[in-house]
């Protein structure tokens, strides 16, 4: 008899049955992984370009060629302006689309049919302001060569956009549709590009902040029995422009010479004397020369940084090592992500007068031909003008109408509405006065402003009392008078200027740049330099725009704007240089009023004094130029360091930091420990002054704040030393408590080894997309962030890396591009920005000039036709269809 005895798995068969299990679920696991990863790739990748071999594109009219150098720049090359524009259209949709597209929903106020209910507070403001509109009515008034550049380009976009749809077009969609599925890309129009305008002059509208914040600080402080005391407050928190001691752009209004057949003839070598001697001059009003900017060589020399800001300046061949002129521009802007400006050469293959165009530069993805840069005769450069173009009026509105010199005069009312993706609809009423649209109600500051009641003399008045104009009904509001709120010929401008070969030219375009307003620099290949002041410029009747004016009253109107004829122009000048850096224009001799808010010319002076302190040494070259770019000189961080020698700071550690400051520089230097301690110093002196008070004022931007506080250390007998909320009294224990809690905060972020501090990662910037990249999700910011990247720089200095004071000394403002310009060889010349061509997250040019730029490199900048061709490592040719 058998008995059969059951039998057990051995252990190892157990296992063995288990590890196979997990090895197939890994397995699985990792194609699982691998595929997704594969889809990832494939989803970010198949909206890169082509940008080699050939396309057939339908609309153009012959074949186009697409040459690009080794950062992605396109050299378009086309047999006629139709197609060249044509195919910048179709580049710029292929490299910046979904910007493209960001952008034209911003300036026509639809920002919520993109990301939803968040955006309808932005969308009602920007409609309030109605821009596309504007340039809606800016495209009808164009002449008819213009608007076929604008619809060749748009045509561009398009035949782009016809083959590419969604993920296809940008990473952006394929994010954009797990929150939005019914978002639908629409057809480009002219007035997308002509909108952009608007965009730009908001972001250049110079001081309606300042006014703002000093209309809000008078009704905070001020008192309606002793309304001085307010007013002197504001005079001495805003000083006026140092003219003693900092230049002004145009010290004396040049005559234009011309010869008979009304080119410009001076010479660049032209004396003052010989210039005096003219005949035939475009401008005769002569003004007294002011104090010489060698006054001021001593000084270390800065700006508003952290502000909205640029550096231009052009040196004659009298002072250069080729004997022609050099040109530099870095204009300063927001930190983007992709950078505001798109590198692009368009040529025609022949030029003629139907296809006029050889020049290349910076361009606005979005916007047919280049902003800044030079063509095979002329160079220019802009800066922002720093005028005040924008006011506030303080309304008294009554129902559906609002007093005008003792009547009632019936609002201007329309009905629009928001449309919200995800969500409801939102009605909006825009009520506009003859000033402009009514913008209380819309922000928090402007609402308060209306609340504060604050107007031109400085008055405050309750509700319910006496205005000046009598017993007005009704409540307060406050509208926007602004130039851009008019159609002007800014659109236009770009293409004169692209085409200009003489000065005579360049002042033509100059005269339809009337929004935003800039100054305007430049050279040619003659050896002429020059300036030209442009612009839409107010001429105002009883108020100066420095306080919202009393719009119920008819004497404070703007009366018209200052004739082009009248503006301040520069020819050769006799110095032979010429510096703008948003400091004065002209002093306060001239005839028209232009701004009190001018940037206080600290940074212009500073360059003015490198120019002339190189110059002395030897002929200025280009690389000369790009030094000064990158100068990161601290102004206010040596004055600190002279009058921190006699003060006392308990703490060994605060000791030895004061200390770094006795053999510093004065340079703002990435790896400076002693640039680190010198701005958190600052910032815990300028918040102590100014930020913790019992009554806290604005400070606002730092080059202001350098005159205020040098003011303030020349005098330690001011009561603003003496803060009770702090508990000091005094400027030394106002700056030992600085100096101490500077150490402390220092200790915090970086150690207590102060060789170990440097400047460079605690002012790092970060770029983030201004959509998708600030999203508040963090793996959807990954994809499109990048960053930190140390700089140098600072607030207040030529290298202007802008920080804000009480909330983060991370880079937030920069040198958006930097480009040298060498009239005596373009192909010398140099350029840079600050991420790349691309708008592609991970693309190979997503951010490849980025490290460049941190480090103030510069990139060879290739125009000729030869030196394109040696530069070329991808060509493109798009064919017409068929």
């Amino acid at each position: 008899m058998t008995t059969d005895i059951p039998t057990v798995a051995p252990p190892h068969t157990l296992a063995g049955r288990i590890g196979k299990i997990a090895f197939l679920v890994v397995a699985a696991l990792m194609v699982v992984a691998v595929a997704a990863a594969f889809f990832v790739v494939w989803t970010i990748q198949r909206s890169f370009p082509q940008t080699a071999g050939e396309l057939q594109v339908d609309g153009l009219q012959a074949q186009v060629t697409v040459q690009r150098d080794a950062l992605g720049v396109p050299t378009i090359t086309a047999d006629s302006s139709h197609d060249l524009f044509y195919a910048q259209g179709f580049v710029h949709a292929q490299d910046r689309f979904f910007e493209m597209d960001f952008r034209r929903h911003v300036t026509s106020g639809r920002v919520a049919e993109m990301f939803g209910e968040s955006q309808v507070g932005t969308d009602m403001f920007l409609r309030t302001l109605g821009w596309r509109d504007i340039a809606e009515h800016e495209v009808e008034a164009l002449d008819e060569t213009s608007l076929s550049y604008y619809q060749a380009y748009a045509d561009g976009v398009n035949a782009y956009l016809a083959e590419h749809d969604g993920a296809e077009v940008s990473l952006e969609y394929a994010v954009l549709g797990i929150q939005n599925p019914d978002y639908e890309i629409e057809p480009w129009e002219p007035a997308d590009s002509v909108a952009w305008l608007k965009a730009m002059a908001w972001d250049l509208r110079t001081n309606v902040e300042d006014e703002t914040e000093r209309a809000m600080l008078v009704a905070e402080t001020g008192d309606e029995a002793a309304p001085d005391d307010s007013l002197a407050l504001l005079e001495k928190l805003y000083p006026a422009y140092p003219f003693d001691e900092n230049p002004v752009i145009v010290p004396q209004i040049s005559t234009v010479p011309t010869d008979d057949e009304g080119t410009d003839a001076a010479p660049a070598s032209f004396t003052g004397d010989e210039a005096g001697e003219s005949q035939n001059a475009v401008t005769t009003i002569e003004w007294g020369e002011a104090d010489n900017v060698i006054e001021a060589a001593g000084m270390l020399l800065g700006d508003v940084g952290e502000g909205i800001g640029s550096n231009s300046w052009v040196v004659s061949g009298a002072l250069t090592e080729s004997g022609m002129p050099l040109l530099a521009n870095d204009p300063h802007l927001g930190a983007a992500l992709p950078s505001v400006w798109y590198q692009v050469q368009l040529r025609c293959s022949t030029v003629s007068e139907e296809c006029p165009f050889d020049v290349g530069g910076f361009s606005f993805s979005g916007m047919p031909g280049v902003v800044i840069g030079h063509n095979d005769q002329i160079a220019w450069g802009f800066t922002n003008l720093t005028t005040d173009v924008v006011d506030l009026y303080i309304e008294k509105v009554d129902g559906d109408a609002y007093w005008r010199d003792g009547a009632l005069v019936p609002l201007d009312v329309r009905e629009e509405t928001v449309k919200v993706a995800g969500g409801d609809d939102v009605d909006l009423t825009i009520r506009s006065t003859v000033h402009g649209p009514i913008v209380s109600g819309l922000t928090p500051d402007f609402t308060a402003v209306a609340d504060g009641e604050v107007w031109a003399d400085g008055t405050a008045l309750s509700q319910g009392e006496t205005d000046a104009a009598g017993a007005l009904s009704g409540e307060h509001a406050v509208s926007l008078r602004w130039t851009a709120l008019e159609p002007g010929t800014t659109a236009q401008a770009l293409f004169a200027m692209n085409t200009a070969q003489d000065f005579e030219g360049f002042r033509h375009a100059a005269s339809l740049f009337d929004v935003p307003a800039q100054n305007l620099i430049y050279a040619d290949v003659e050896g002429n330099i020059g300036y030209q002041a442009p612009g839409r410029l107010p001429i105002r009747g009883a108020g100066d725009g420095w306080l919202p004016q009393p719009g119920w009253d008819s004497a404070y109107d703007w009366t018209g704007y200052i004739p082009f004829e009248e503006l301040p122009v520069a020819y050769n000048p006799t110095s032979g240089y010429i510096v703008t850096a948003n400091n004065a224009i002209v002093t306060d001799d001239y005839e028209h009023f232009l701004s009190r808010d001018w940037d206080y010319g600290y940074r212009a002076a500073r360059i003015a004094h490198l120019i002339e302190r190189r110059a002395a040494a030897a002929p200025l070259t280009a690389q000369d130029m790009r030094d000064i770019q990158n100068d990161n000189e601290m102004w206010i961080g040596k004055k600190l360091a002279t009058v921190m020698g006699e003060v006392e700071v308990d703490g060994a550690g605060p000791q030895e930091a004061v200390a770094l400051l006795r053999t510093w520089d004065a340079q703002n230097n990435a790896d400076s420990a002693a640039a680190a301690f010198a701005n958190v110093l600052w910032s815990n002196l300028v918040q102590n002054l100014f930020a913790n008070r019992e009554q806290p004022l604005p400070y606002g931007s730092q080059g202001r704040l350098f005159t205020v506080v040098d003011a303030l250390l020349d005098d330690p007998a001011d009561p603003m030393w003496t803060n009770e909320k702090i508990d000091v009294t005094g400027m030394e224990e106002m700056l030992a408590l600085s100096a101490e809690q500077a150490y402390d905060e220092l200790v915090s972020l970086q150690g207590n080894v102060t060789a170990r501090w440097n400047w460079g990662s605690l002012h790092a910037i970060t770029l983030r997309s201004d959509t998708l990249g600030s999203s508040g999700i963090a793996p959807i910011e990954a994809l499109f962030n990048r960053g930190p990247y140390p700089v140098g720089g600072g607030a207040s200095v030529v290298n202007a890396t802008g920080w804000q004071i009480g909330e983060s000394y991370a880079t937030t403002t920069v040198p958006s591009m930097r480009m040298v310009i060498d009239l005596s060889d373009f192909d010398a010349s140099s350029w840079n920005h600050l991420t790349g061509a691309s708008g592609h997250a991970f693309h190979p040019h997503y951010t490849d000039q980025t490290e460049n730029w941190s480090r103030g490199f510069q990139t060879p900048w290739a125009f000729t036709s030869d030196a394109v061709d040696e530069a070329t490592v991808d060509t493109l040719v798009l064919n017409p269809e068929g």
